[in-house]
């Protein structure tokens, strides 16, 4: 999520000269982000300070603008999706084709990220019902469980 949210202000300072805060590339993120392009063009309206005359500016920018901007975050995502599903078990994969992937954390709720790895992977993919939740509930299980964590960690 993090990732998505510093390309999208790279990517306003560099076309638009203008310099916004985390919160802001957030919202852009959330209210028009998407992974793949939308049938229709989302639009919103950016405030920052204009980074030649120091002063307050405001621009449009498109949900397509934001999905350019953020094709980097996504590459490296996809990568390593692809990495994990080549080095997973066969007994493992045939469970994950039918079953599917569960995507977790902040990022997992953007716009049209489950489609994207659904389509680049062949396995079909989905957010999980609190996928903010998920990611604190889990370390916690990790923390509980270590000793069999470590065991299953450790090279044979």
């Amino acid at each position: 999520g993090n990732r998505f949210d510093e390309a999208i202000s790279s990517y306003i300072k560099r076309k638009y000269t203008l310099r916004v805060g985390e919160r802001t590339a957030e919202e852009v993120k959330i209210a028009i982000g998407s992974a793949m392009p939308l049938e229709e063009d989302m639009m919103m309206e950016v405030r920052g300070r204009d980074e030649v005359a120091g002063l307050p500016r405001t621009i449009q920018i498109s949900s397509s603008e934001v999905t350019d901007a953020i094709t980097e975050p996504l590459e490296s995502i996809i990568g390593a999706v692809r990495a994990v599903l080549e080095e997973t078990p066969p007994e493992l994969s045939s469970d994950i084709i039918d079953k599917g992937m569960i995507l977790t954390g902040g990022g997992a709720m953007l716009r049209h990220l489950p489609d994207l790895l659904t389509e680049v992977t062949g396995v079909p993919c989905y957010v999980a019902d609190d996928p903010l939740s998920c990611v604190a509930i889990g370390t916690g299980l990790a923390l509980e469980h270590m000793h069999i964590l470590r065991d299953s960690l450790e090279e044979p």
